[in-house]
């Protein structure tokens, strides 16, 4: 605090006790009176009647209403609006009456302007889905409400003036301060809010690819919190340039500290720009596999067959090899081999196999599916059922089991054998066998 210039510790004391006594005088003037007592039963009773009110009136309008566009749209809203409004409206009128009657009317008065303020918040607080930003907004608003009806807003206003803080050639005041990060918290949440938006309304664009939807999204909002960062700092006078040197220093410093956290978001940029991936690809990457449901700043949400989602790091993604099921084309191929006896019919237990393949929906018709015969095993003749499918996201082993099951049961009906595996045993009868072996 800069004394010198302004107000010393001596003059803060003298000041502080003249709003205590400023105060004081206040609460036995207006409260601790039997007018001010009448008063605040009447408003008591009179929120006692707005709850019962409120609560009789509540399912009425739900029942009525009910199904109706505007009120599915609003019913928030106006179930949070009952009360207050209810509560508000017979203040006033109370108020209308004790004055006509030239009764005391300051807590009345007082009321009214509190529930008014109540509503407003209400409205404002709705809309807002962060609590932490909606609790600040009640605190300030309901801070300054008080001040104002004790009086002593204005004053708390000039108090705040005469507090400076030195910040390099600049002198800022506390209510500078306070009105800067009441700025930037306004100015942050419209710019996420804003950032939403553009978020939806890209989503619902159909000529907008998945990989530019997301990069899109994330340099909006960047640009848009950075702006409004920059215009909040500039609001509180201090000087951007010092910023600058400042924000420097403390950005090498960061930048040992957080290096794995900006490979990430660097990585995960360059994925995007790069189309390697995008929200929707399959991809194995590390023995995962599943589909990409997001791409974060620091990380790649898969989602495995099993339901699991993990999060992988975009730098793994750029540094480790990755297959992407679905990168230039959907279509994948599959391969299934299967032993038969060499006692069975091979051109039936192929022509078996082929009409599996053909029988499942999964299995694309073009291209063809194909069965060659690989080699002759020890136990049988190896064959390989090639099949091509389009929706590997819905999983590749389900496919491959349930092709192999069919394969099974035409095979129990076709009369066509697998083979076991089989060892010849020589049995030697005598000593001089068994030398010379």
């Amino acid at each position: 605090m800069n004394g010198s210039e302004f107000i010393s510790k001596a003059e803060l004391i003298i000041l502080l006790e003249q709003y205590y006594i400023l105060i004081l005088n206040w609460l036995n003037t207006n409260l601790f009176t039997l007018e001010s007592f009448i008063q605040l039963v009447v408003i008591f009773v009179l929120f006692l009647i707005s709850y019962g009110v409120a609560q009789k009136f509540s399912p009425f309008v739900h029942k009525v209403l009910t199904g109706k566009i505007i009120y599915r749209k609003s019913e928030r809203f106006l179930k949070a609006m009952y009360l207050p409004v209810m509560w508000w409206a017979l203040v006033f009128i109370a108020w209308i009456v004790a004055d006509s009657l030239s009764t005391p009317i300051i807590l009345f008065r007082m009321a009214s302007t509190l529930i008014s303020v109540w509503i407003a918040i209400r409205l404002v607080t709705l809309m807002i889905e962060s609590d932490t930003i909606s609790r600040f907004i009640r605190v300030v608003v309901w801070s300054m409400a008080i001040l104002n009806i004790l009086g002593l807003l204005e004053p708390f206003v000039t108090f705040l003036s005469f507090m400076t803080f030195n910040f390099g050639t600049t002198n800022i005041s506390a209510l500078t301060i306070i009105t800067g990060i009441t700025s930037m918290i306004v100015l942050i949440w419209a710019a996420l809010l804003v950032s939403s938006i553009i978020e939806t309304k890209l989503r619902e664009s159909p000529t907008v690819t998945p990989s530019a939807r997301v990069l899109l999204s994330k340099l909006s909002r960047i640009v848009l919190v950075v702006l409004s960062f920059l215009f909040a700092i500039s609001t509180m006078g201090i000087d951007l340039t010092a910023l600058a040197v400042f924000g420097g220093a403390i950005g090498v410093g960061l930048g040992f500290g957080l290096q794995k956290v900006v490979s990430n978001f660097i990585s995960g940029v360059i994925l995007l720009l790069d189309k390697s991936i995008k929200p929707g690809d399959v991809i194995e990457i590390s023995g995962t596999y599943g589909r990409i449901n997001k791409l974060a700043a620091r990380y790649t949400s898969v989602i495995s067959r099993d339901g699991r989602e993990h999060l992988v790091p975009n730098e793994d993604i750029i540094t480790q090899p990755v297959i992407n099921w679905t990168f230039s084309d959907k279509k994948v191929r599959r391969h299934l081999p299967v032993n038969v006896s060499y006692d069975s019919d091979l051109e039936k237990a192929m022509g078996l196999m082929l009409e599996a393949a053909i029988e499942s929906p999964r299995v694309i018709k073009d291209p063809k599916s194909r069965v060659l015969i690989k080699g002759f095993g020890d136990n049988g003749i190896d064959l390989e059922l090639r099949i091509w499918i389009r929706d590997s996201e819905n999983g590749v082993s389900n496919i491959t089991s349930e092709i192999y099951l069919a394969i099974w049961k035409k095979f129990n009906a076709g009369e066509i054998d697998f083979p076991y595996p089989q060892r010849d045993i020589h049995i030697v009868s005598n000593k001089t066998h068994l030398d010379e072996i």
